[in-house]
């Protein structure tokens, strides 16, 4: 008889789990983060634009594929200091820490923003610069660059959500992408379900049905 009701409650708390819908917050959403920089950082915009020592809050405001927006903005979040593109790319491991990686300049000049990874992510986002500094920055820390030939600065959300992103060479050649960013893997795409689908009420069906086994198992361990 206790076995029976042991395996009655373990019914009703199936149930109870399939009813429970998983939810995201938004700062997992936005990846709201709060970073402090110890000295100046150059950051796509209007050139130059450069950030003094101090704290800053990082936020995705638009996250869609292998294209992503990025709003810096002041500690208090009263003022938007620059709105950004960026580009998944993949570091070999993820840590609990919040990691800003930089391109270094010669000595005397600010260290460029290059790269966000948030805490737990092995993707983070690799920032795209205007065509003209993307080309100075390239030969300057020898290395590719990404690019848009769009204004970042002056350009809106919409604009930046489609505007092409190449990479520049050191030598002023246009080079792949790929030689900057390693993507997230494509993922094949499925049947999109009609849109009068849902599956709450599958859900719905197995928790009742769950929940009647469970009544059922519990009149029959009581009987017995």
């Amino acid at each position: 008889m206790k076995s029976f009701k042991i395996l009655a409650t373990v019914f009703c708390l199936f149930a109870l789990c399939l009813l429970v819908v998983p939810t995201v917050t938004a700062d997992e959403l936005n990846r709201e983060t709060v970073v402090t920089f110890s000295g100046p950082v150059e950051v796509p915009g209007t050139y130059p634009q450069v950030l003094p020592a101090g704290t800053y809050i990082f936020e995705i405001m638009w996250n869609q594929g292998n294209r992503h927006i990025v709003r810096i903005y002041s500690q208090d979040k009263s003022k938007v200091l620059t709105t950004v593109m960026a580009l998944p790319n993949l570091r070999l491991k993820a840590t609990h820490k919040t990691v800003i990686t930089f391109s270094e300049r010669p000595e005397g000049q600010p260290e460029a923003l290059r790269a966000w990874f948030s805490p737990g992510r092995v993707w983070g986002e690799e920032f795209v610069y205007a065509k003209p500094r993307a080309l100075e920055l390239a030969k300057e820390i020898n290395e590719p660059v990404l690019e848009t030939p769009v204004e970042i600065a002056a350009a809106p959300v919409e604009t930046l959500q489609t505007a092409p992103v190449e990479a520049v060479a050191p030598s002023g050649e246009p080079v792949e992408v790929a030689q900057v960013v390693e993507p997230p893997p494509v993922v094949a795409a499925l049947e999109p379900l009609p849109k009068t689908a849902s599956s709450l009420p599958l859900i719905g069906l197995i928790g009742m049905l769950a929940l009647g086994a469970g009544f059922a198992l519990s009149i029959t361990a009581k009987r017995t």
